[in-house]
């Protein structure tokens, strides 16, 4: 059993910056949410029926079998448990981007308002809230921001960025 997640409609791009990437990072966060609400113990990683509840969460009804068999196919250290990197590259890999890296690194690209190969927390609160519509005000942003902001310097890099949706 796969997740299938609907292929992005790129049609009005040119209405909305980036707005395929920012829904793309949408349908992310959204699996980020999903995951976290069942991961019971906040470790991380996901036991088959904690899997079950996230599928459940997400409109799916999956047997036993189709749990097991997801666990194995995204399973990819062998540890018979689903990490979240594991979850989001699974149901990812078939995302218009193709693959987390491809989404996250497209969605970096389009919350870089400025061009300048970083993030500031007034781009991130711009697209996150005019864009997608998260309820999230700029104080929200900014402590993401320094959360995550390795130099001190009141923007995240690429490698930084990255790190926003374990976050979230």
């Amino acid at each position: 059993m796969k997740i299938q997640i609907n292929k992005l409609d790129t049609s009005d791009r040119s209405r909305n910056r980036g707005s395929a990437e920012t829904e793309a990072l949408h349908q992310v966060v959204g699996l980020v949410e999903a995951f976290k609400a069942f991961d019971s113990d906040n470790d991380g990683k996901s036991t088959a029926p904690e899997l079950g509840g996230i599928l459940g969460s997400l409109g799916y009804n999956p047997s036993e079998q189709d749990v097991r068999a997801m666990m194995e196919q995204g399973d990819t250290n062998k540890d018979g448990l689903l990490s979240i990197e594991e979850f989001l590259e699974m149901n990812t890999k078939n995302m218009e981007f193709g693959g987390l890296q491809n989404v996250l690194k497209n969605a970096f690209e389009a919350l870089d308002v400025g061009g300048d190969e970083v993030v500031t927390a007034e781009e991130l609160y711009e697209v996150m809230g005019d864009d997608m519509g998260f309820e999230m005000t700029l104080e929200d942003c900014q402590g993401i921001i320094a959360s995550i902001d390795t130099d001190g310097d009141g923007a995240v890099s690429y490698d930084d960025f990255k790190l926003i949706v374990n976050s979230l």
